[in-house]
């Protein structure tokens, strides 16, 4: 295929993506006859939302604005193909996003289209510059695309360990605020509100769930059983789980969340000497094969230069 046919192709594919982004863009500047005229009928509930919110409704809003049945039908095909929605909502919830699966698995199929473009980009340049063998460089797009989707995901399991690690460095702080707030003789639902107005974080938005939930009817208790099943850490589901013991039964509060923060203290300390004693081998090698050497050189390089010096 001659270089000016590939170029008729590029131009034509480039002419028509921008066609159809001015459309759709143009599509959505003015209004349906719904929205402009259903917020006037006073017996008519209004079910059109705002243009603004749903362009923007989630992560990928204006790509599923332009593309939207498309996206969609392409996450429903990959959520056929994966499964483990309750596995990928789990991890949702557990990263305190607010994702559904499907604008998650949107958000795969966005990742896997622009692995995918990079790499026919790359093949037809490699296309161009020696024709043939073009079947290696379809494999490579589809391999492409499979990679962008499961990097997606191995990008969401590394949110979800990132939200435990600040959840755990932020535990003991507020279970001490907690504990200050409650022994200043607050009730338990007061010294959620304060710590939670006072903070910023991992679980002082998990706290501020719990608050909401709180003020809206929900048992306190049963509030933070609620955040005892949502979060992956143990010593928080321990925490709540001791602080909706202690509203039920009327334990002092205060000596649940002193002890509770001792705890994670304490489990911290362990664990960072457990991880030194694991790469104890692995901060010898600096030692060895740094350290090591220039001493040897620094004491041994003397004594070498001065028997040349001497030696006839």
């Amino acid at each position: 295929m001659s270089l000016q046919l590939w170029g008729a192709l590029l131009g034509a594919a480039a002419a028509a993506g921008v066609l159809l982004v001015a459309s759709r863009l143009l599509a959505l500047r003015r209004a349906d006859l719904a929205t402009r005229v259903l917020p006037y009928l006073r017996d008519v509930p209004e079910v059109v939302q705002p243009m603004s919110a749903a362009a923007h409704d989630g992560p990928s809003g204006a790509a599923r604005s332009v593309f939207g049945p498309l996206l969609r039908q392409a996450a429903d095909r990959l959520e056929q193909v994966l499964g483990g929605a309750t596995s990928v909502r789990r991890r949702i919830e557990r990263t305190g996003a607010d994702l559904t699966v499907t604008d998650f698995r949107i958000e795969q199929v966005v990742w896997g289209l622009v692995a995918f473009g990079v790499a026919a980009a790359f093949s037809v340049l490699e296309a161009i510059r020696e024709p043939g063998g073009a079947l290696p460089l379809v494999g490579l797009c589809l391999l492409a695309f499979v990679g962008g989707v499961l990097l997606r995901d191995n990008r969401l399991t590394a949110a979800v360990r990132e939200h435990e690690r600040q959840v755990l460095l932020e535990f003991p702080v507020i279970a001490e605020l907690l504990a200050l707030a409650v022994a200043a003789g607050e009730s338990p639902v007061a010294a959620l509100d304060r710590v939670a107005r006072r903070s910023r974080g991992a679980l002082s938005s998990e706290l501020a769930t719990v608050l909401a939930q709180v003020r809206t009817g929900v048992p306190v208790g049963r509030a933070f059983d609620g955040l005892a099943a949502r979060t992956g850490v143990p010593l928080v589901a321990r925490f709540a789980e001791g602080v909706a013991v202690a509203v039920e039964r009327g334990t002092p509060l205060a000596d649940v969340l002193h002890a509770q923060a001792a705890d994670v203290r304490e489990a911290g300390r362990r664990a960072l000497i457990e991880a030194g004693a694991r790469k104890e081998v692995l901060m010898m090698v600096p030692v060895v094969f740094l350290i090591l050497p220039v001493t040897i050189v620094y004491a041994f390089w003397p004594g070498l230069i001065g028997l040349r010096l001497v030696t006839p």
